[in-house]
């Protein structure tokens, strides 16, 4: 007879009672003469009797590593820092393509050649910084002092949108590059590419780097305050690019809203150089700092 549960949950066969335990030598007695709980009288206690069963399974003794399993494992841990070391080789080549000068009087064909390999420079950088021990090692590599000073500027404008693409993919989310990014002055830089570049890529992905460094990082907001950067997001909010509006609406309600309500209060405006918060007519007016 199977029986019935506290509820409409019944369990499908009937348990036997508890004198009937499963110890040997039929040695299970009724409740308070034995350590074996009461059966369960319905699901949820047949599953908490089956989870308590098996956490008080007695540890099984460690096995010794036979010499096969121990190669493997040397092998498979040699793979992992060999993979780790070709990675920085790839770094520090693409850094050598980077930092190459450009010929003046080379031709048009050899111009082109050599901004397809500083492109492809870039483009494998951004994968390999995916990884932040590759972020940390490439700027010690001083990469990122090369991405801000001379391919943010750069004249073309798949050179200006990668770099701003790597500088957001190292930032995000590390606090020690964030800081050296704004150290040396990208943010700036990233600000006037996002309103004043002819190319709706380089924008967007200079909208994406302003992001990675202002938000939750209040050195990074504090710096986006002093450069009027509240302005540069309204007036991309007016653009006709739809990704540019709405990242920039995205941002700017992170910014202002309930995410970031440590950074408004009436004593941390003045940190940033401004009495009160922007007003909307202000952030309409061209910057003069550009």
């Amino acid at each position: 007879m199977a029986n019935q549960g506290s509820g409409s949950s019944r369990l499908p066969l009937a348990l036997p009672p508890a004198s009937q335990g499963c110890s040997s030598g039929g040695s299970g007695s009724s409740a308070g003469g034995s350590d074996n709980p009461p059966p369960p009288r319905n699901l949820q206690g047949l599953l908490q009797m089956a989870i308590t069963a098996g956490s008080e399974e007695p540890d099984l003794p460690p096995e010794p590593m036979s010499e096969e399993r121990r190669q493997w494992l040397q092998e498979a841990m040699s793979a992992a820092f060999r993979g780790q070391r070709e990675e920085v080789e790839q770094m520090k080549n693409c850094l050598r393509v980077l930092s190459q000068p450009t010929t003046p009087s080379a031709g048009e064909a050899e111009l082109a050649a050599d901004q397809q390999e500083r492109e492809g420079a870039l483009e494998l950088l951004a994968d390999l910084c995916e990884n932040m021990d590759n972020a940390a090692d490439f700027c010690q590599l001083s990469g990122m002092h090369l991405l801000v000073g001379r391919y943010l500027e750069a004249g073309p404008a798949g050179l200006r949108w990668r770099a701003a693409q790597l500088i957001g993919t190292c930032s995000q989310n590390v606090a020690a590059i964030q800081e050296q990014v704004l150290g040396l002055g990208a943010l700036r830089k990233l600000l006037r590419l996002l309103d004043r570049d002819p190319c709706d890529a380089v924008r967007v992905k200079a909208l994406f780097a302003i992001s990675c460094l202002v938000r939750e990082q209040e050195a990074g907001l504090l710096q986006f305050l002093r450069l009027d950067g509240f302005s540069v997001l309204m007036r991309a909010m007016q653009q006709q690019v739809q990704k540019l509006k709405v990242k920039s609406a995205f941002l700017l309600q992170n910014l202002l809203g309930p995410c970031a309500p440590w950074a408004w209060s009436s004593s941390w405006w003045p940190l940033s150089g401004q009495n009160t918060a922007p007003s909307m007519s202000t952030c309409l007016e061209p910057c003069a700092a550009w």
